[in-house]
Order: structure tokens, then C-alpha cells, then sequence
């Protein structure tokens, strides 16, 4: 699977993604995109799934008839992300197209 990490993914969940292709929407060029645009981008790219620490973006977003999977984290902190990559990477590889899959970050 082509996976996009917007903006505040951490980047160290690269390795807990082995297999996939991972790419960060900088590295894309689409650090300036909103979020409806870099859905576009990124299908029109050909990505699977877009990893997000947004939370809004289900709320401003119609999924239903998107070619992507949107995966939220709620958080950004390694500290507090790392507790969570099994369940992270098992919401990745069972993404779907135009379903939203949210991975309950711990605060503490």
C-alpha cells in the first residue's frame, strides 16, 4: 500500500510500516495543500491511505466516495504514539477506500 503522512505524523511510524510505501505530504510538495486538496493530490497519486493527526477531517470531509482511506491519530507526540503502533499499523492494513479509521491515542 502507498501511504501519505500529513503534516505532524510522526515520522518514526515509517518503520513500524514496513511493506507499505510511505511518504510525507512535504516530501510530496503538498505542504500547503487543505485538507480536501491533499485527498485529491493523494489519490490522483495513487495513495491507499492517508495517516493524519487531524481530527476534523471527518467532520469536513466526504469520505463516502473517496478512492482513499483516512487513518487519525489523535496525537503527535512519539512519546505518546509509539504505546499505540500495532493497533496504528493494523488500521492501516485494513484500510478500505472512503473509511475512516481512528486510533485512540493515550494522553499520558
Amino acid at each position: 500500500m502507498r501511504v501519505l503522512f500529513d503534516q505532524g505524523t510522526p515520522l518514526a511510524l515509517r518503520r513500524a510500516l514496513a511493506g507499505h510505501t510511505v511518504k510525507t505530504a512535504r516530501e510530496q510538495g503538498w505542504s500547503a495543500l487543505g485538507n480536501g486538496q491533499l485527498l485529491s493530490a493523494a489519490e490522483a497519486a495513487g495513495f491507499d491511505v492517508l495517516l493524519t493527526t487531524d481530527t476534523n477531517i471527518p467532520y469536513q470531509q466526504n469520505l463516502k466516495n473517496r478512492k482513499i482511506s483516512v487513518v487519525i491519530i489523535g496525537r503527535n507526540k512519539w512519546r505518546l504514539v509509539r504505546s499505540r503502533i500495532q493497533q496504528i499499523a493494523a488500521a492501516v492494513n485494513g484500510a478500505k477506500p472512503g473509511i475512516c479509521t481512528v486510533v485512540e491515542i493515550p494522553s499520558q
